[in-house]
Order: structure tokens, then sequence, then C-alpha cells
């Protein structure tokens, strides 16, 4: 049986053993053979990752991992999943699996058959994929150290990023070394194989008197300043499990041929006017950049992330993970009382806006009933001082302790030039990214202090209306031309403004400050050195944790609440609107997660009722009602 060296640095040719032993029926026992090696214990964590390991270090088909968020999902793509190769001295014939690769390939002295009718066409969905956006440096840190594989640069391997001899692109099916048929340039009824080196060879002709190939491609990352590589998935069982916006772990055979890249040149533009089926040049860009760019990965496991804190199992309903979640919430009271006070000290003593800020983290949408998204809850501070750093340092403070964050300035200029809702390039045949295009409980921290005199152009109103979707009903409408598709969100979204937002909220909570308000840098200095890291593991742990509680509300609490808020309604009809009860049930529901509680208490049902009046007390009678 082989050991872990030959599944973890040559998985294609036990793929190819499986199909030799098995014939078409090989494919569930390759899925088994993988899954029964990454049971093994630890077996992951020897595994290399596209997001810790420069891909010039990686050794081309050899297992990887990709911890990603599905940015795209490109349409089926067709190859060759069995292929006959024939010796070209005795005539023999044999078959091949084309099946979790690129390039379909043969061995000296041999060719490949395109004509045979044993050959078998198959299909497999493309996901293009980026770094999970915003994802914390402590998260990737984690993650890093956690690895357990041991990479170094192969010196008989050719960097990905050297040069090429016009053999070393040879895609001829000869009886030379190296021979290969790109298998993903297959349609079947429409088009022939490609011939790589001709189209290399003739990109090259057409450019040597110009200037040479087109700028890098885009890699299409939502926020920013993202950096990390991109990747085309390749999935083969279950395509349709996976949507845009999934956070996934992919496990898979890395492909990163040269011969992958494509060669846009002026006649294919001209071409595609006349013959549909052909891509044009900023497609050939967008589905085949250059592998060195953009690496392939052939899945053979893939699996959906509940969470991407690596200080927490994954699978939930393992014996490690319960009693982690056990572990946790035992210390939720102590974990929850140090960090109101870290968070109270971030906002200048104020133990009120601490305990709703608290109650913003680990806020989540867990069901949508018809538009109304459960659970979402969207904190104004407002009050902040005005001139100051302090919505910096207080991000930074976030940043420490949640998976995922971005901070959003709306000021004039990224109001007006950034594209927060993506939009369907169709002359590309991509999705072109947005800003809200994240992940499933991503903070979101918006700086309304940022704003300046001046105009909103029609983008800027555009983005305005997209970033208000998301605070009122957690959704992003995606730009499909012709068309607009609503996607559902989940973003902890949290304002920092002078005065009232020109956003809404769920709550606004005027600041106000019991200690001074300078010496900002000092004072965050402080929190920082507090923040021992065995606190922030307790922290961060604790915050993914108790928002995966099974909070409940009991018939004996459901009647308490009920006669609550009809004798509030009695009292003072004005007081008490239905919206005020729907959010003084929000914040309950949140307070008893924060303390690790899966029912609502009276006790918290009063604390609750308490804090509600108070801040509704802060907030001037002119002010709209929150």
């Amino acid at each position: 049986m082989p050991g872990v060296e030959d599944w973890l640095n040559s998985p294609l040719p036990i793929i190819q053993g499986l199909y030799a032993q098995f014939g078409n029926e090989y494919a569930p026992k390759v899925i088994e053979y993988f899954k029964q090696r990454f049971k093994e214990r630890n077996a992951l964590t020897w595994i290399p990752s596209l997001n810790d390991i420069p891909l010039h270090d990686l050794k081309a088909n050899s297992m990887v991992k990709f911890r990603c968020m599905v940015q795209d999902m490109f349409d089926p793509e067709y190859y060759l999943g069995v292929y006959e190769t024939k010796d070209l001295a005795t005539g023999d014939t044999s078959l091949k699996s084309g099946k979790y690769r690129d390039i379909a390939q043969c061995l000296p002295g041999q060719e490949i058959n395109l004509e045979s009718p044993q050959n078998v066409t198959l299909d497999r969905q493309t996901l293009y994929c980026v770094p999970v956006p915003g994802e914390a440096e402590w998260v990737k840190q984690a993650y890093n150290s956690s690895s357990q594989s041991k990479v170094t640069p192969s010196m008989s391997a050719k960097p990905i990023h050297s040069k090429r001899t016009l053999e070393e692109d040879s895609g001829h099916v000869s009886s030379e070394p190296g021979v290969s048929v790109r298998g993903d340039s297959m349609e079947v009824g429409t088009q022939n194989i490609v011939d790589v080196s001709e189209a290399a060879k003739k990109a090259r002709t057409d450019n040597s008197g110009g200037s040479g190939r087109s700028n890098p491609p885009d890699l299409n990352f939502p926020l920013p300043g993202e950096k990390g590589p991109a990747c085309l998935v390749k999935v083969y069982d279950n395509t349709d499990i996976y949507k845009v916006n999934d956070v996934v772990q992919f496990v898979g055979i890395l492909s990163i041929d040269p011969a992958l890249a494509s060669f846009p040149d002026q006649t294919n533009e001209q071409s595609a006017v006349l013959d549909p089926t052909m891509e044009g040049i900023e497609e050939q860009n967008v589905h085949c950049p250059p592998p060195s760019l953009v690496p392939r990965l052939h899945v053979l496991q893939g699996e959906k992330l509940g969470h991407n804190n690596p200080l927490l199992p994954q699978k939930s309903d393992s014996e490690e993970s319960r009693t982690a979640f056990e572990s946790v919430i035992k210390e939720a009271r102590q974990i929850r009382s140090e960090l109101v006070s870290i968070l109270e000290q971030a906002v200048f003593g104020d133990s009120l806006a601490a305990e709703y800020v608290l109650c913003h983290m680990i806020s989540s949408v867990y069901a949508r009933r018809d538009v109304i998204a459960l659970g979402k809850y969207c904190v104004n501070i407002s009050g902040c001082p005005k001139g100051s750093d302090f919505t910096q340092h207080l991000y930074r403070l976030l940043d420490e302790l949640v998976t995922k964050s971005f901070l959003l300035p709306m000021s004039l200029s990224n109001m007006n030039t950034w594209r927060f809702s993506p939009k369907k390039d169709y002359t590309a045949n991509r999705l072109t990214s947005g800003v809200l295009q994240l992940a499933a409980n991503t903070h979101l921290v918006v700086d309304e202090t940022a704003l300046e005199p001046g105009q909103l152009d029609a983008n800027g109103v555009r983005n305005l209306t997209a970033l208000g979707n998301v605070i009122n009903w957690q959704k992003v409408e995606y730009d499909f031309n012709y068309h607009t598709q609503d996607f559902p969100s989940s973003l902890a979204v949290l304002i920092v403004s002078e005065g009232k937002s020109l956003l809404p909220s769920d709550s606004q909570i005027p600041l106000v400050p019991r200690h001074p308000v300078d010496s900002l840098s000092e004072r965050f200095s402080g929190i920082h050195t507090y923040l021992t890291p065995a606190l922030l593991a307790q922290v961060r742990a604790y915050l993914t944790c108790v928002q995966q509680i099974d909070y409940k509300l009991s018939e004996q609490v459901q009647k308490t609440v009920e006669e609550d808020f009809v004798e509030m309604r009695k009292e003072d009809p004005n007081s008490m609107t239905v919206d005020d009860f729907h959010s003084l049930l929000i914040v309950a529901r949140l307070l008893s997660l924060s303390f690790g509680h899966t029912q609502l208490t009276t006790d918290i049902w009063r604390r609750a009722k308490a804090m509600e009046v108070e801040r509704k007390h802060r907030i001037p009678q002119t002010s709209a009602r929150q």
C-alpha cells in the first residue's frame, strides 16, 4: 500500500493504478481511497496549503489544500475523462484516466489516439476561488503554525515562472517526451483539441513586433489590498453543493503546467465576432490565466467551513468539537467579563456602549422569515471624537479578536469610485467582485467620520443604497446588466459616526465618555498589552462559540415577555412600538448568548429592558426613533 509520501507527492499514479484495477468503476474507489488517507490522524496538517506556501515552492501534481471563498462559478468544462494511447513500436493500445488533470499525457514512444471510440468525454465544474476576504492576520498565522507540512523548493523541477522554449511548449500528439493535449480545451461537437504549441508560437510571432503580452489578469479580489493566490478549482463530485460566497477548504491535486495559460491575439478577437463559440481576449485572460498567478486545483475533497477559527475544530458533530465547545461555554461568564472590560476601555469607560458593541460582535443571521433576516444587529456608535483616529484604533482592536473584518471609510472618493455590488462582465464572462461580496459573519466597520463635504455621483448613490440594503435586509443586489438578483448575506455592521448616522441601523448608542478622549495611542496600546496570548485565545474562541449556541424561548418566558409587552403598551403606547419590542427581543437573545445561555432567563430579560431604557434616554427626542 502506498505510504504518506506517495499520496502526498504523487497522487496521479495512484489514481491511474485504481483505474487500471477497476476500469470505469474506479471513480468511487478513488474518493474512498483518499478519504481514508485524509482520516488518518493529523493527515490534513501534512498537506501543504496554497494559503501559506509560495506557489513556486510547491511541486506540480502534488497534493495541496486551499482555504478560500467561492467568488465566481464558471460554465461546466469538458475534458477527456478516458483516452487511448498507442505504442508506436508495437501498436499496443491502453486506456488512461484523464481525471484530476488538465493535460492528457502519454509516455515517450506513444501517441494519443484522439479518434478512438473508447475515449470518454466528461464534464466538471470550475469555481473561481479567492482567499477568504478580510481574514484576520492572526487567523492566517495560526493556520500556518499548525501545519506540519515540510516543503522545500525542488532542485530538479523548473520554477513555473521560468522562460520556456518552444520545445518545452510542444503540445503535438507525437512520440516525444512531455507530449500533452489540453484536456479542458475540448467541447463536444463544437471544437477540436487545441494545439498548445501552435497557439503559443502564433502569439509570440504576433507579439514580436508589438508590446508583448497583455497586462497580468485582475485577480478579482472583493476587497482592496488583499493578497494571496486566486485559484481555478475543478470539482468532479457534488458540484451543486457549492455556492458563490461559500467558505470552503478544498484538498486536491495542484496543476501548474505553463501550457495552461492562454495566448490571446488580435486574430482570435476578430474571429470571436464571427464564431460565437470562440472566446475573446478578455474571456481567455479570465478563464485561462497564467498558472503562475492562478493555479488549478483538482478537488478530491471539499468541506464547507462553518467558521474559519483555527482555535476550534471544524467538524461540529465530532467529539473533539463538542469538548472544545463545552469547555469555552463553561468559562463564558468569566471571558465575557474580561471582554466587556476591554471594550469599555476602548470606548472611554462607557459600559453601556461596551455592552452594545459586544452584542454586535456576536450577532449573525440564523434564519430568514420572508424578507426579514433574523439575528442581524447593526449598531451605530454616535458621538465619536471629532478629528481623531478613534475608528482606526477601534477597528484594529476588533480585528485582533474576530476572524474576518473590513474597515470601510466612507470618504467621498471611496463612495464614488469603489464598486460595492458585484456586476456581471459579459465580455470576460465573469462576475466582477464588489466590496460587499463577503463571506458570512464578516464584521464590517463603517467609518462615517471619514465623510467630507462634496457630491455623491451616480455610483456613490448606488453604493450608499447597497450598504443600506445590507444593513436592513442582509442582501446584496448583484448586477447582471439586464436584471438584478438578490444574494443573501450575513454581515455584522458597526457604524462609527459623529452624529446620528446617515445609514439605517438597528440601534443607535450615543457615546458618553467617562474618561478623557485624548491620548488614543496610549489608551489602545495599554489594551493590547493587557491582551495576553492566553486571554486572546480565550476571547477568540468565545466569540465563535457563542454564535453557535442553539437558543430557544421556554413557554414560561414567552408568557412573561408577552405580558411585559402588553403592560408597557398600556403605560405608554409611544414608548414601545412593535419595532422597539423586536429590537428588545434581539438584545435579550444576544445577551443570553454572551453569557453562554441556551434560553432567556428573567434576569437577562430585565437586564435587556434596562439597557434599552438607558440607551433611549441618551437619544435626543428630536432624533428619529431607533
